[in-house]
């Protein structure tokens, strides 16, 4: 550790507050969203199983549609593409609490959990975006993405706790209803943040314009470092998704259900307090070296979680994970903007985003399939297998996470990748 930066730095950031605030309340929502859906369906149901199911339709089709709205959002602007995504998503959201109260098929629950995932507002990455234009080449990147690393799990404190509470204590359709609610006023605040929405590459009628003017659009899928860091981020959301349903079926055996937000509430925790920590350090190590050495921690950490047998043990371990989860998170995130065009940040981090998604939703069903037919716990093995693969890629692939060298575009036509600024490291 070289040196500390301070987060009043980068708070005071000309029109932060503007779109920090409106993206606190508008965020919130997504921690509700999973939770929310396995405690409604078990409840009409009394399968974890299906309900793990229902919550993986939702996540699988928000990780497929999540980096085409990135796409979309970086082409015509954020709010183009937020208005409407926000009132679809609320509409889904409340008809697939109607059809699960109702006992319909369980077809239609899929149906709606398709549409329910694929409008999920993404405003974590819309956010960073934000952030990335702001900022350029400061050196206070990294402490933007731990600050927003720290916020994402803040929303995991509150809204784990918040879904839990309202589930158990006044309806089990509360939460998502209210998930719908939340989604549909706080993202249409956020979208009235006209001024500090990043600039949209092309004019209405498709020409090139404005900072991208002579940069050729290319995906961030075709950067291979944004490959290598989408299979990271599959296993961390294997530890979101496999400690959401497992740690549900835990608190139930112990006849303590709202035990569950407690347990997830102190994971989450240790999350956001390791990365306070990572954001206000300077760090020598390159960031590439850090994110397999983080991920080595959050792989063992993780892997102690299904041999918990008691509430305290299986407390101090989820803290534990949590805080080897936010060095991986930030780490990645602030490769990204080394990595990617400016024209493609939203849709890299949208990218990672549906990774997490995509890893959540794979774990929610695994895991509940290994609560049915096995131990109360056993869906705590799916963290553990998760982030082993992803480390072992990680490490095979390491080399592809290098930045690009700096060179400046001359013609319309751009190398992958080639033409951004790389920003100035702080490592």
């Amino acid at each position: 550790m070289a040196s500390t930066v301070t987060y009043g730095q980068l708070l005071r950031t000309p029109g932060a507050w503007t779109f920090l605030l409106p993206g606190f309340a508008a965020r919130q929502p997504f921690a509700m969203l999973t939770i929310s859906i396995v405690l409604l369906v078990q409840h009409t149901t009394g399968s974890y199983g299906t309900a793990g199911a229902v919550a993986a339709v939702t996540g699988v089709s928000m990780a497929l549609c999540a980096p085409y709205g990135g796409r979309l959002a970086d082409r015509y602007g954020q709010r183009a593409v937020l208005v409407p995504g926000v009132v679809l998503h609320t509409l889904s959201g409340l008809a697939l609490t109607t059809l699960a109260l109702t006992g319909a098929p369980l077809w239609t629950l899929f149906a709606a959990a398709v549409l329910t995932g694929a409008s999920t507002p993404q405003i974590g990455p819309m956010v960073r975006a934000r952030w990335a234009a702001k900022l350029q080449d400061s050196p206070l990147m990294p402490t933007a993405a731990a600050f927003e690393s720290v916020t994402d799990e803040l929303t995991f404190v509150f809204g784990p706790l918040l879904a839990t509470a309202l589930c158990t204590a006044v309806d089990p359709a509360a939460g998502l209803v209210t998930e719908a609610a939340l989604t549909l006023l706080g993202g249409l605040l956020f979208a009235a943040q006209r001024s500090t929405q990043p600039s949209v590459a092309t004019d209405k009628d498709g020409s090139l314009s404005g900072q991208y003017a002579r940069v050729e659009r290319v995906s961030a899928l075709s950067v291979p470092g944004i490959r290598v860091l989408i299979f990271a981020f599959l296993g961390i959301g294997a530890v979101f998704g496999g400690m959401q349903v497992s740690l549900a079926a835990f608190s139930e055996s112990t006849g303590n259900p709202g035990l569950n937000g407690v347990l997830y509430g102190v994971f989450a925790a240790g999350n956001m307090l390791s990365g306070l920590v990572c954001g206000a350090v300077a760090w020598r190590m390159a960031p590439q070296r850090r994110l397999v050495a983080g991920y080595a921690a959050l792989a063992v950490t993780a892997s102690g979680l299904w041999a918990a047998d008691s509430v305290l043990t299986l407390a101090g371990l989820g803290l534990l994970v949590g805080m080897c989860i936010a060095p991986a998170l930030i780490t990645g995130y602030t490769l990204v903007d080394a990595l990617v065009p400016a024209g493609a940040r939203t849709e890299a981090f949208t990218w990672l985003t549906g990774a997490v998604a995509l890893g959540q939703a794979a774990a929610v069903t695994a895991a509940g399939q290994l609560e049915d037919r096995l131990w109360a716990g056993a869906g705590f093995l799916v963290p553990m297998g998760g982030t082993l693969l992803a480390l072992a890629t990680l490490v095979a692939l390491r080399s592809r996470l290098a930045p690009r060298a700096t060179i400046r575009p001359t013609s319309l036509t751009v190398a992958r990748g080639v033409g951004h600024r790389v920003p100035v490291t702080v490592d």
